[in-house]
């Protein structure tokens, strides 16, 4: 990731109750003109464009409806219809403040900075990891070894905490409010307890 270079602006794709998380895929159906457009520009450009939650219907101050922070995303891989529609598939690759919009474009188009989470203390990363992956391990046991294989295997991709909470929210949290709260969450440590106590809530439901 430290040799893409992210865009100081770029256009902003609205959802309601949708968060991406870095290193996420998310499948999207564009057939809005506006995102039309919006995916138009993207493709011919750097191919980058932002998704944000939409948390009150749409205004004229998009700073009113719209969670601040939200992920930018690369598209891999579209596909154009016969229609004018497209069928996506975009990656996130960073959390982003949006810092101000801008209203002379057909789509929604945002100044944006880039928000990082760092693990702290460094020494204890290893131990993090392990405490997210025994709680995840005891979410699935009810699954088919098949199932737990794919799971862990999605796991061992994170080397680092960051990384593990952001695969984890991804996948396994379903919760609108707490997958938005969780994005907005400066400490990676704070996460941590966040996804363990919600994972464990999990345990106690499947259990019963």
């Amino acid at each position: 990731m430290d040799s893409i270079h992210l865009p100081e602006r770029c256009g902003v794709m609205l959802l309601p109750n949708c968060t991406l998380f870095p290193h996420g895929g998310l499948p999207l159906y564009i057939f809005e003109p506006r995102y039309r457009k919006m995916l138009e520009e993207s493709l011919e450009g750097d191919c980058f464009f932002a998704v944000a939650r939409l948390l009150d219907n749409e205004s004229d101050d998009l700073a009113d409806c719209v969670a601040p922070v939200g992920t930018i995303s690369l598209v891999r891989a579209s596909r154009e219809r016969d229609d004018g529609t497209s069928e996506l598939l975009v990656h996130g690759v960073m959390r982003v403040k949006f810092t101000d919009w801008h209203y002379g474009r057909d789509y929604p188009f945002a100044s944006i900075e880039p928000v990082t989470s760092v693990f702290v203390p460094e020494e204890q990363a290893e131990a993090a990891i392990k405490t997210m992956r025994g709680a995840v391990e005891d979410v699935v046991a009810p699954l088919s070894e098949e199932v737990q294989s794919g799971i862990f295997a999605l796991l061992d991709r994170a080397d680092e905490p960051t990384l593990m909470t952001d695969i984890i929210c991804q996948q396994f949290i379903h919760e609108a409010d707490l997958r938005q709260r969780l994005l907005e969450m400066a400490s990676v440590g704070e996460r941590i307890s966040v996804i363990c106590e919600y994972l464990s809530t999990v345990r106690l439901a499947v259990d019963d």
